[in-house]
C-alpha cells in the first residue's frame, strides 16, 4: 500500500471518530516494525495537516473535525510512551504555540519528538500573554524558544514578541525556532520576521535543531526584515 493511500484511510478512520479502525491502522505500521517517530513523521503529522487544511477550507464539519482530532491525540499520546529516548544534550527548550486549541495537536508530536531527542524541553501551549513568556524566557533562561504552528492571524502577535526580546536583550544567546502552520505556507516568512531556525516537520524540526545550535539572525539580517514588513504595509 502506497504511503499516500494509507494516510487517505487514516484520515477516513479519524473523521469518522472510528477508534478501533484508527488502532488498527497503527498496528499494522507497527507490525510492520516501522519506527514510532517515523510513524509520527509519515502517518500522524500528515493527517493532522490534512485535516486542519480542510477544516480551514471548510470542506469538513466542526463535528469531524473535532472527532478527528481528539481521536488523533489519544493516538500521538500513545505513541510518545514507544519512542526511543536519546541522551540529554543539555539544550532547554521553552515552546509555544497560537491561541487556537486545533492548532496544539501538530505543536504536540513535536514536542514529544524534541523530548526523546534529548532535548529539556517546557510546552506551555497557547493562550500565554507575551509579557508572561519574557518573565518566562528571563527567569528559566532557555537555550530555545520554539513558537510552533501558528495560524495567520498570530502572526502580529509574534513579530512583536521577537521584535521585543531582541530590543530589550532578554536571553541575549536565546535561539528562536519557528514552524508548522502559516511557516509552511509562505515562503521566507519565518526569515522575515526575525527567526533564527525553521523547519517544516516536526522530525525535521529536531534534526535543524541539533544540526544549527548556534545559528543566530544577525542584526542586520532582521533590520532587512523590518523593512520588508514596513513595504509591504505601506503598500498594502
Amino acid at each position: 500500500m502506497s504511503q499516500q493511500v494509507l494516510i487517505e484511510r487514516f484520515f477516513e478512520t479519524l473523521i469518522n471518530g472510528d477508534r478501533a479502525a484508527a488502532r488498527e491502522i497503527v498496528d499494522e505500521c507497527l507490525s510492520a516494525d516501522a519506527p514510532s517517530e517515523q510513524i509520527i513523521e509519515r502517518l500522524f503529522w500528515p493527517a493532522c495537516e490534512l485535516i486542519d487544511r480542510m477544516y480551514r477550507e471548510d470542506q469538513i464539519t466542526t463535528l469531524a473535525h473535532n472527532y478527528a482530532t481528539r481521536l488523533l491525540r489519544m493516538l500521538t499520546d500513545q505513541m510518545q510512551l514507544r519512542l526511543e529516548r536519546r541522551e540529554p544534550n543539555g539544550r532547554r527548550v521553552l515552546m509555544f504555540t497560537g491561541p487556537q486549541e486545533r492548532h496544539d495537536l501538530g505543536a504536540q508530536m513535536a514536542a514529544d519528538l524534541l523530548e526523546a531527542g534529548g532535548f529539556d524541553l517546557l510546552f506551555a501551549g497557547g493562550g500565554v500573554a507575551r509579557d508572561e513568556i519574557i518573565e518566562q524566557i528571563g527567569q528559566r533562561q532557555p537555550d530555545v524558544l520554539l513558537l510552533y504552528y501558528s495560524a495567520p492571524s498570530d502572526l502580529p502577535e509574534i513579530r512583536l514578541l521577537i521584535d521585543q526580546l531582541h530590543d530589550l536583550g532578554t536571553c541575549p544567546q536565546l535561539q528562536i525556532v519557528v514552524g508548522g502552520g502559516v511557516f509552511n505556507r509562505a515562503d521566507g516568512l519565518a526569515e522575515e520576521i526575525g527567526a533564527d531556525v525553521w523547519a517544516k516537520t516536526p522530525l525535521e524540526l529536531v534534526q535543524v535543531m541539533k544540526e544549527q545550535p548556534h545559528r543566530r539572525m544577525q542584526a542586520d539580517q532582521r533590520t532587512v526584515g523590518r523593512r520588508r514588513r514596513q513595504s509591504k504595509s505601506n503598500a498594502a
